[in-house]
Formats: C-alpha cells, structure tokens, sequence
C-alpha cells in the first residue's frame, strides 16, 4: 500500500500510533490490494473536522450465484487501529443503500467487531471478512430499476421492495421499527403491548447480558412471533424509529446512590451505542428511576433532548383521564386532566384546556380534579400496564399522531425552573419526538411540590457519575 505521498505522511504523522497503524495497513494490502489509502478530511456529527486517512476500494461479495464489487469506505481516526474504523458504503449513482441490520439509511455500516473492537484481536482483515460475509446474507446495496433492465437480479431487488395492497402493487413505504431493551417481566409486557398496538412493522428485543431484568425472551425465540426479533446483539437495532429502554441493573449496595449509580454505569455501556446505530430514533426511557435515567440517557446519548423522553406520568394522567371521564362523571367533560412533575409523592395533578400554543388551567374544576387524584393514589403500576403506555406513546412517535402525553422531558426553562431536570410535562408527541407545551400558573401546593422535586432531582444527580 503507498503511503508515500507527501499528504498522507503528514496526516499520519498526527496518528498516535503511527508506527502500528502502518503494520495494520500493509497487512490490509496483502489481502485486499484493491483498498487504497487517501488523505481526506472527515466531518463529525457535532460539525468538527479532523483530517484524517481513508480506505477506498471494493469488497467482493457473491450473492444468489452472481459476484458483486461492493463499494466501501473506511475512515481511520487518530488512535487507529486501537480504536474501529468508521465504516460507510460508496454508492454509485444506478445504486440505492437497502436500510437493513448491519447498515442505516446514510451507507453506515454497523457490525458486531465494530462494537466490540480490541486490537490486536480485532483487525481491518477480520473486520471486512465479517462485512463480506454479512453482506453476503443480506446485500446493502442494489441497482436503481429501469424499464430496460435485463439482469434478473436488479428485477428481483425491485420486485421485493413491493408490497401488495388490495388495489395491487404499491411502492414500499417506510419500514415502523422498534427496539425494546431489557428482558424482564416490563421488556416482555412492552412487547406484547406494541404488538398489539398494530403500528409496528419491526420488533427487535434486545436482552442485556449484565440486566438484572433479564428473561422473557426464550419464551418469544420458542414460540416465533410475527415481527419479533430476538438479539443479544446491538446491531439488531439499527435504523429504528423508537428505542424503549426497560433495562435495570440493580445492585446489593447499601445506598440509594450507589445503587443507581450501578444502573447509569449500565447506561454508559449501550446508550452511546445506540445513539450512533439510530441517530434518526427517539429514546424512551422505563427504567428506574425514570426521571433520573432519562436525564442520564439524553446526557450519555447526545442526543436532542426532544428526542430522548421518558415514560414518565403519562399511564398516571390516562388513568386520571378515564376517573374522570368514566368513573366520576359518567361521561366525556371535554376537560383534559394530567399528571405532572416527578414520579414520586411529588406528582401533581392539573386539569387544562390545551391548544397548539398554549395551556390555561381551569381553576374551577380543581375540586373534580382533586378527587380524581385521590382514586388514582391508591391505583398500582404493574409491568402490563407500563407496558401498555409504553405502547400509547410508541404508537404516538411512529404514526406522527402529534398527541399530547405527560412524558419526562427536559423541564429546564419551563414556569422558571432554571437547571438541567426532567420531569413529567405536557408534550405533543410526533415522529420527530417531543414538542414541550407552555408553563401554566399553578396553585402554591402543586408549585411547592414541582420545585421541592426539581432541589431533590438536581441534589441527586450530581452525587452521580454520568
């Protein structure tokens, strides 16, 4: 491989392994002459730009009998080859990246070696030898169709990507996938909820070896549910639409903190992970406690805070809802109650009349209200039934239904609260996450309670390690 050039010396003299590198390069050479190495200058996801080499070329790939060059892209960052090479697809103008397990809408490419990288054991060699065969499974690219196209394989790569309607052949239309992560009793209710919800299309459960809410998914491997794949694999999730994380990692320390502190370390290990495998997805958060672990998510994540909720008070507000409207009166008030703050004894209970703009409690129904909470208290939440809102607010995201749920969100900047917490608030959910609605006056109680809860949550999360 010719590392000669004057740009490529210079960029590799900024490479903290040089010598190393350069060994890994020319063992790449031996085996895949036709990768050539390029200085180039890549940009991240937060707008920085390092310069830094690359890998251009083909792989050769077989698939259903005829023999493909894939083109490939690999960008090698300074601390290269201790740390992966970023890996995307080249294609050609006649070609169109098929979204699937191991690569996303944008050509990039998501494998098992990638995520558990560890030089000198893992190698570029075994990185494209494990692409090659993965693509070989299930090709990432195929040719754009044309009328006059005669290579059956191009017809067969149109024709799978039509379904049939009752009025006959209609285009693809956007694949509704879903991650839950996390076994368990709510893993598995959170499952069987979205199945039942009918708006997904692709389910992948993802059980963590180090969760303690582990189980439920050799239950679904036995007994193959339509839609449902079963993984230990992170890859699995790759160009979701929603995350649901229900994972927990609880631990025999003695402290509060040091417990939860056991289930962000949890988060440390995956949450980054899966915010480069779905960067377009919105994180939902069930683990607990939710507030806190939303918090830590949309921190580890680096993600928009619109795009990382939790579940929050929202099965609180549909149950204050149904007392209301069922229960109490009988019959549909036209008023709309929700459940706000915290998810502890702090929660608060308002009822408003809300607009696209704008949300004006109605003081006069305070009483009804109160007596609603009231029944609520002494209402339970059960795995089934988180499981269900899950499914509530899942169905919300991915239909773009822009419904008002009462999901953690960041509550910085909402009636003056002044520091980083999430709380339980009135947000209008659609495919884009969450739009937060506007503050309401509230009475000195309800204000009392909220902020005794963003003092307790603020003092709480700096004692963590985030």
């Amino acid at each position: 491989m010719d590392l000669s050039s004057e740009s490529i010396k210079r960029i590799l003299g900024k490479y903290k392994f040089r010598d190393v590198a350069i060994e890994e390069l020319q063992k790449v050479h031996r085996i895949h002459p036709d990768l050539v190495a390029q200085a180039g200058t890549y940009t991240f996801t937060d707008g920085t730009q390092k310069d830094l080499l690359k890998l251009v070329g083909n792989i050769p790939v077989r698939y259903q009998g005829h023999s493909y060059n894939l083109p490939i892209l690999l960008w090698l960052l300074d601390s290269f080859p201790f740390t992966p090479p970023i890996c995307l697809l080249r294609p050609t103008p006649n070609m169109v990246i098929r979204e699937g397990k191991h690569v996303d809408s944008r050509g990039k490419i998501h494998l098992p070696i990638l995520h558990n990288w560890d030089h000198p054991k893992s190698t570029v060699n075994g990185l494209l030898a494990e692409m090659i065969a993965k693509f070989e499974e299930d090709p990432p690219l195929s040719s754009k169709t044309s009328r006059d196209s005669k290579d059956p394989t191009d017809l067969l790569a149109f024709v799978s990507k039509l379904t049939i309607g009752e009025s006959g052949v209609k285009p693809d239309r956007p694949v509704n996938k879903v991650t839950v992560i996390g076994g368990g009793d709510l893993g598995t209710a959170t499952v069987l909820s979205l199945l039942a919800k009918g708006s997904v299309d692709k389910l992948v459960f993802i059980d963590l070896p180090d969760s303690s809410t582990k189980g439920g998914t050799m239950d679904l491997e036995i007994f193959h549910l339509p839609k449902v794949e079963v993984s230990k694999d992170l890859s699995a999730s790759a160009g979701s639409k929603v995350v649901v994380v229900t994972a927990n990692a609880w631990s025999d320390e003695q402290s509060y903190v040091g417990v939860v502190q056991t289930n962000v370390d949890l988060y440390r290990g995956f949450i980054p992970t899966v915010a480069r495998l779905c960067p377009q997805a919105v994180l939902l958060i069930a683990s607990q406690p939710v507030d806190i672990m939303t918090h830590v998510a949309w921190r580890q994540s680096g993600l928009m805070p619109s795009c990382v909720i939790g579940a929050g008070c929202n099965l609180d507000s549909e149950r204050l809802n149904y007392i209301i409207n069922v229960s109490l009166t009988g019959h549909s008030t036209g008023k709309q109650g929700w459940v706000i703050g915290e998810l502890s004894d702090n929660k608060v209970a308002i009822m408003a009349n809300m607009g696209p703009e704008m949300m004006q409690v109605s003081n006069s129904a305070k009483p009804l209200t109160d007596r609603a909470f009231e029944m609520l208290k002494g209402k339970g939440q059960r795995s089934w039934s988180v499981g269900l809102s899950i499914a509530d607010i899942t169905n919300s995201i991915l239909l773009d239904k822009k419904k008002i749920h009462s999901v953690s969100t960041l509550a910085q900047g909402w009636g003056g609260i002044g520091v980083e917490v999430f709380l339980s608030l009135p947000c209008v959910l659609g495919a884009t996450g969450s739009i937060r609605l506007a503050s309401v006056p509230l009475g000195p109680e309800e204000d009392s309670k909220l902020r005794e809860s963003v003092t307790s949550l603020a003092s709480f999360l700096s004692q963590l390690r985030v």
